[in-house]
């Protein structure tokens, strides 16, 4: 008797011992396969995370690092088990749905309506774990502290947006007769500064209270408004090649007045938020209250063209003010833990590290202009740390900690791409800055707070003279 070699990428010859374990069920009905293409996506997800910040933190690096590397062996570089159609993929391009489609007996049309549906699931509870690490965030920010360092944190933004849009733009025009909108929005992909990726690598070296975390976190969130500025500057122009002043003008009095605004009515809404919580008598009395504010936040920042993760961040600042915030932050870890991971992981596996391969003639070009972009992205973000004064910091560690670009770098080239005004050499450009400068800056970051902790350590230890006297 012959035995077939199971291969889930091979299709069905009729060799029963080949058919398919779910063949009765209905092929119109996918509701089922795409609830069983999640599950198995986050399958992967949570193995990936867990492997990778595990090796990460056996390398004294930051577990983050380990589950953004971990995304891009799992993703579209390597593994290609969590792949996404926005990335140019189909169905055939991932190995989960190949194991599917074997599973299920599914055909080419139902494979890929599950895996859009899929990836569509995928991507929105990635976007729901950045929502609750921003509120999380918020929720260790200390409002107090980070209205201490306010101006600081609005010069640190302004510099980091303004330094890498000039050089970049400016550059790319000069050196490589780049035209002046395709050098427009890559000069407004090198503004962004991935607030997730940052704060994350803050909270776990317990850096996140101190002067440097709380004028880095500040100038991150500034950095997010700028740069969702810029975004809808560059958007209309690619579109229509001039600028809609009135659409700039809305984004900036919006988002002032929701921050301010949000942080203002906080201040009135943290005794409510206590009685409420207090008067509930079932389970998640407090953490369900808070999530649905945080939610509720995110939701009025995005329906007025923000970020939703702004609302969170600012929801969690609110409620940082509570007597309660040190419970809530407790329950809230569990979630965050569920969640988190599944947008890092993400995250690695849309980045395609394929535009790295020199051997390919079209990447040449991108490469050099990367290694460009790169020192640009890398330099005007460092020196915006000698841009802070007043107490003594750690000035380096202020500048690394704005560079890491991550999803928000993404989004720009993804725009770009979509809107077809960047060349296929400088959206590789801008991908490679993105990757280096998201891998390259948590490492950095920590080095750089390590240092700043020696220092601390040996002022605060006395000088032999000291003792005598």
């Amino acid at each position: 008797m012959s035995h077939a070699v199971f291969a889930p990428w091979l299709p069905w010859s009729g060799d029963p011992w080949m058919v398919p374990l779910l063949a009765a069920t209905p092929e119109a009905d996918t509701g089922s396969m795409v609830l069983a293409g999640v599950l198995l996506s986050l399958v992967v997800i949570y193995v990936a995370s867990k492997v990778g910040g595990e090796i990460s933190k056996l390398l004294d690096l930051p577990p983050v690092l380990g589950e953004l590397v971990a995304g891009v062996v799992v993703g579209v570089s390597a593994l290609h088990l969590i792949v996404f159609p926005e990335s140019g993929a189909i169905a055939a391009d991932s190995q989960l749905m190949g194991i599917l489609q074997w599973l299920g007996g599914l055909s080419s049309e139902a494979v890929a309506e599950v895996f859009r549906s899929q990836s569509e699931v995928v991507s929105v509870l990635a976007e729901l774990g950045v929502i609750i690490l921003l509120f999380e965030i918020g929720l260790e920010s200390d409002l107090r502290e980070l209205q201490k360092v306010g101006y600081q944190a609005a010069i640190v933004a302004v510099v980091g947006v303004a330094a890498p849009f000039g050089l970049g733009t400016a550059g790319l025009m000069l050196l490589f007769h780049v035209p002046t909108i395709p050098a427009i929005f890559a000069g407004a992909a090198l503004t962004a500064t991935s607030i997730g990726i940052t704060s994350k690598v803050l909270s776990e070296i317990g850096q996140l209270k101190s002067a440097e975390g709380q004028i880095i976190v500040g100038a991150a969130v500034i950095d997010d408004v700028l740069g969702i500025i810029v975004l809808a500057v560059v958007a209309s122009l690619a579109k229509t090649g001039e600028v809609d002043v009135m659409n700039v003008v809305y984004l900036i009095i919006s988002a002032t007045g929701f921050l301010l605004g949000a942080i203002f009515l906080g201040k009135f809404f943290n005794s409510s938020f206590v009685a409420i919580a207090d008067k509930l008598q079932t389970r998640g009395n407090l953490v369900i209250p808070a999530i649905t504010f945080a939610f509720l936040m995110a939701f009025f920042a995005n329906v007025i063209h923000l970020e939703a993760i702004l609302g969170a961040f600012a929801a969690g600042l609110v409620l940082d003010e509570t007597d309660k915030r040190k419970e809530l932050d407790r329950q809230i870890m569990p979630i965050a833990d569920i969640l988190v991971p599944i947008f890092f992981v993400t995250v690695g596996a849309k980045a395609d590290l394929g535009v790295l391969n020199p051997a390919v003639a079209a990447n040449r070009e991108g490469l050099v202009i990367a290694v460009f972009l790169l020192a640009v992205a890398i330099v005007g973000k460092v020196v915006t740390g000698w841009t802070t004064f007043g107490q003594p910091l750690n000035r380096l560690a202020i500048g690394i900690g704005m560079v890491p670009r991550g999803e928000v770098g993404l989004v720009f080239a993804g725009i770009g791409s979509a809107s077809g005004v960047l060349t296929k050499p400088l959206e590789a450009a801008i991908i490679i800055m993105v990757i280096a400068t998201t891998f390259l800056a948590p490492p950095f970051l920590r080095i750089a707070f390590k240092g700043s902790e020696s220092a601390a350590i040996a002022e605060a230890i006395p000088e032999p003279a000291d003792v005598a006297s």
